[in-house]
C-alpha cells in the first residue's frame, strides 16, 4: 500500500451560489435574446386551414392575420353561416398556433433562467 502526503484537513465544498452581477448580466442578456426574439417573430407567418382546405389564413408570430382565402366555391348566400363559423375556427387555431409558436421561442430564451434564480433564493433563505 502505498502512502500519500497529507495535505491537510479537506476543503468542504462550497455552495456555488451565483453572484448578483452575474445574475443581473444573465437577466440582460435574456432580456436582449427576447427582444430579438420577438422582433423575429412578426416575420415568422404560420398558414393555416379550416373546413377542409376551404379556408387558408396566415398569420404572423404576432398574431395579426395577414391573410384569408375562401375557396370560391363556398361564395353562395345558403353557405353564409358555415363560411362564418369556418372563419371563426381558422382564426382561433392560427391565434393558437402563433402564441405556441411565440411561446416556444421564448421558452428557449427563459429556460436557464430557473436554476441560477433558485440557486440564489435558496442561499438567501427565501427558496
Amino acid at each position: 500500500m502505498s502512502k500519500r502526503a497529507f495535505r491537510g484537513r479537506p476543503q468542504p465544498k462550497k455552495n456555488k451560489m451565483p453572484s448578483a452581477s452575474g445574475l443581473m448580466s444573465q437577466m440582460q442578456q435574456m432580456q436582449e435574446q427576447m427582444a430579438t426574439t420577438q422582433s423575429a417573430l412578426e416575420n415568422e407567418m404560420i398558414t393555416v386551414t379550416a373546413g377542409g382546405g376551404a379556408i387558408s389564413i396566415v398569420i404572423t408570430g404576432h398574431q395579426r392575420v395577414q391573410s384569408i382565402t375562401v375557396n370560391p366555391e363556398l361564395l353562395t348566400p345558403d353557405d353564409a353561416e358555415m363560411l362564418q363559423d369556418m372563419l371563426v375556427a381558422g382564426i382561433n387555431s392560427a391565434i393558437e398556433q402563433s402564441q405556441a409558436l411565440a411561446a416556444e421561442r421564448m421558452e428557449g430564451i427563459t429556460g436557464g433562467l430557473g436554476g441560477g434564480l433558485n440557486d440564489l433564493l435558496g442561499g438567501l433563505g427565501l427558496g
